[in-house]
């Protein structure tokens, strides 16, 4: 035997000896603790849902699904180190409105692009903003704000956190407002403000109940116990439908600007290149941890919706809010910090 002939049986041998080894292990997942990444610091509403579901999740796989946050550059830094980290199903990423649709209309050096490097397993949060005002603010409905803002051009200050939901639904709250509406175009006022950027949700909302900025959007389940406590006062929401624990506040669509929704949202997705066994194992365990009662019944206490679960309908939702807001931060002029 001539030793091309030997070196080609050798190889021969050894790759159809790996390809069991490969296809048991995949059989085999998991078979350790599984890492999610939460690409902000702890606390906040996606480190809340990432907790929720990394319980649930564990029991269906039968393995720990341990919580690691990772913040920093609005939520790009840990998503690039999920995808960076093997694509075997043993690093699941947190995706989110932030670092998946706004990122790419804010920050031009994105590492990653959301449609491309992902495989979008499931989403797993839905829910509004609300806009809220200090209760010295001169308004106390949505009309009575928007009424002030452009009889007062300039002179109405709103915080945000940058590339945040709750920045991207004041975007477009002013966009939509000075759109002229109408068979006599009515509504061609613009609604005119000026933002004030917070590094943060905590001290936008120390100076909101302080009264040093009179308005801004913020989550729904943040805002509710200040708005429960009298310490704000909520003049509209920024889903299609009214939220539950917020009945007597209208949404946007409803006061006027038909269609209008500005959501935050968040979602469960690998690295491109993970096994096809293993993305087919997760997405049914994620799937069957959503659908649960105590992850249904939880969510929906705190004003969440469950969103329609499944790769499919993540992947496609995913694409329709990166071009969503990508449109809107062009047409705002914001640039990268």
């Amino acid at each position: 035997m001539s030793q091309r002939t030997l070196l080609q049986l050798v190889l021969a041998i050894a790759a159809t000896c790996a390809l069991p080894v490969t296809a048991v292990a995949q059989a085999d997942y998991p078979n350790k603790p599984i890492k999610l990444i939460s690409p902000f610091p702890a606390g906040g509403t996606s480190d809340v849902m990432a907790r929720m579901l990394s319980e649930e999740l564990g029991r269906q796989l039968k393995q720990p699904v341990l919580v690691e946050n990772v913040g920093g550059a609005g939520g790009v830094i840990g998503t690039d180190r999920g995808l960076k980290a093997p694509a075997d199903g043993y690093t699941l990423i947190q995706t989110g409105v932030g670092q998946n649709a706004v990122a790419h209309g804010i920050n031009s050096k994105v590492p990653y692009h959301s449609n491309n490097d992902f495989i979008h397993l499931t989403q797993v949060h839905s829910g509004p903003n609300v806009l809220v005002a200090h209760p010295s603010a001169p308004f106390n409905t949505f009309q009575e704000f928007l009424a002030y803002g452009r009889a007062n051009p300039g002179k109405l200050n709103y915080g945000y956190t940058p590339a945040a939901s709750g920045h991207m639904a004041m975007e477009l709250l002013k966009q939509t407002a000075s759109t002229c509406t109408g068979p006599k175009k009515e509504n061609c006022k613009p609604l005119f403000m000026v933002g004030i950027p917070y590094r943060g949700g905590g001290p936008m909302m120390t100076d909101l109940l302080g009264g040093q900025i009179p308005v801004m959007f913020i989550n729904q389940d943040v805002a509710l116990q200040h708005v429960k406590a009298g310490k704000l006062k909520a003049l509209a929401v920024s889903s299609l439908q009214r939220n539950p624990l917020y009945p007597d506040v209208p949404t946007i669509h409803e006061a006027g600007f038909p269609g209008f929704s500005a959501l935050s949202w968040s979602g469960i997705s690998v690295a491109k290149g993970t096994p096809k066994p293993v993305v087919d194992k997760l997405e049914a365990a994620l799937v069957a941890a959503m659908n649960s009662p105590a992850i249904r019944q939880r969510m929906e206490s705190q004003g969440f919706v469950v969103p329609q679960q499944g790769s499919v309908a993540y992947t496609k939702f995913v694409a329709d809010e990166l071009d969503r807001w990508v449109r809107v931060i062009k047409v705002a002029g914001i640039k990268e910090e």
